[in-house]
This record gives C-alpha cells, sequence and structure tokens, in this order.
C-alpha cells in the first residue's frame, strides 16, 4: 500500500520530468541540466530542476524573456551577456529568485562560486555609468563570489568586488571594495566587515531538499 501511494505521488513530477525532458532539447545546453537540482533516486523524477524547466520555458522561448541564455531562467531574473556568468550547474537555484539582476557587461565577467547562495532582488553589476555623462559606461570589472557565499536581500554588488569564501552579505548591503579573505560578515553602505566568522566548517551543512513536494 506505501508502495502505491509513494507511486501515485510521483505521478506530477514524472509530468514535469517527461515534459522538462522534451523541452529543454530546443533551448538550453544540456551541461546545465546535470546538477543537483536535476537528480534524484528515482533517476530524476521528482527532482525541481524539471519542474523550472517547464515553467520557465514558455517565457524564454515564446515571450523572449531571457531567450539568450542557455539555461532555465525565471522571468522575472534579467541577465545580460550569459556567456560571462560563470557557476556550477548545482547552483542553478540562483536564476530562480525573483527581482535578481545579473550584469555581466562591457568585457567584465561574475563569477559565482560552489555552494553560493544569492536571496531575491540582489543585483551584481560589472560596469557603472560615468559620472560625468552617464550615456557612457565605464569598462567592465569583473566579480567573484567565493565559495559558500551567502548574498542577502536587496544587497548590491558593485564592479570589481572579490569575495573570499563564506562571506555572508547583509540583506540591503553596498559592497564597494572586496574582502578576499573571507569568513565574514560584511553589511552596510557601504558595506564593512561586522563579525569575523572562526568556525569554518557550520557553513550550509544541511542538504538542501531538491526535489518537488
Amino acid at each position: 500500500m506505501r508502495l502505491i501511494i509513494k507511486l501515485w505521488k510521483l505521478i506530477p513530477s514524472l509530468w514535469w520530468f517527461v515534459w522538462g525532458n522534451i523541452l529543454a532539447v530546443f533551448i538550453y545546453d544540456s551541461k546545465y541540466l546535470k546538477g543537483k537540482y536535476f537528480r534524484s533516486k528515482y533517476f530524476g523524477i521528482g527532482a525541481i530542476g524539471w519542474k523550472w524547466v517547464c515553467i520557465n520555458f514558455p517565457f524564454q522561448l515564446f515571450f523572449r524573456i531571457n531567450s539568450h541564455v542557455p539555461w532555465p531562467v525565471s522571468p522575472r531574473v534579467l541577465i545580460d551577456n550569459p556567456e560571462s556568468i560563470l557557476f556550477h550547474p548545482d547552483d542553478i537555484n540562483n536564476f530562480q529568485t525573483g527581482g535578481n539582476y545579473f550584469s555581466a557587461i562591457h568585457g567584465a565577467k561574475i563569477m559565482i562560486g560552489h555552494g553560493t547562495w544569492i536571496a531575491p532582488n540582489v543585483g551584481l553589476i560589472t560596469s557603472n555609468h560615468d559620472l560625468n555623462n552617464p550615456e557612457i559606461n565605464l569598462p567592465g570589472k569583473d566579480i567573484i563570489l567565493g565559495e559558500k557565499c551567502w548574498i542577502g536581500m536587496n544587497a548590491m554588488i558593485l564592479p570589481g568586488v572579490t569575495l573570499g569564501p563564506n562571506t555572508v552579505v547583509g540583506a540591503g548591503a553596498v559592497v564597494t571594495k572586496s574582502f578576499p579573505e573571507g569568513y565574514c560578515v560584511v553589511a552596510g553602505n557601504p558595506a564593512k566587515v561586522i563579525k569575523r566568522i572562526n568556525d569554518s566548517t557550520y557553513f550550509f551543512e544541511k542538504k538542501s531538499d531538491t526535489t518537488i513536494k
């Protein structure tokens, strides 16, 4: 009886899995569909990544919202130059969060370390406008986020910023300079260190649940 109930609960997940695999062929690069959000103990059935494919696909293909992006992206996320955004497939969840802006322009890259979490309404911008003429963009500078960082809601990461591993950026912070040493909490405008993290092992020990409920 338990097996029957379990199989019954998997029916909606099977729908997402089958259609997700079919739709993904048309616009997505398969290398982005191999992370933890596309795996499960049922060979991928029940993995939430396939639901993201089905939900985002029509916006990207038919409504042309983020149509240039080769991985599933929420229509509430804005991405410039996806080819200059580097991340691990396990972290594709960061592109399902509403209000985020990833602007990798003017020859600069955005590099997101494995295990980093980005909250809603976060901006990562590699180029600013010229103070004397806002119609001109300044040369781009790379943004580098180390492994297992945590970027709080409404934070802004500005051009040239490097954050070391296990850096927490407080909600609403404006990060104008680098904190390459990592293992710290930064907050404020402009952001500054408000706390040092001594135990480098406590971050994100709990595994994320990547199955569809």
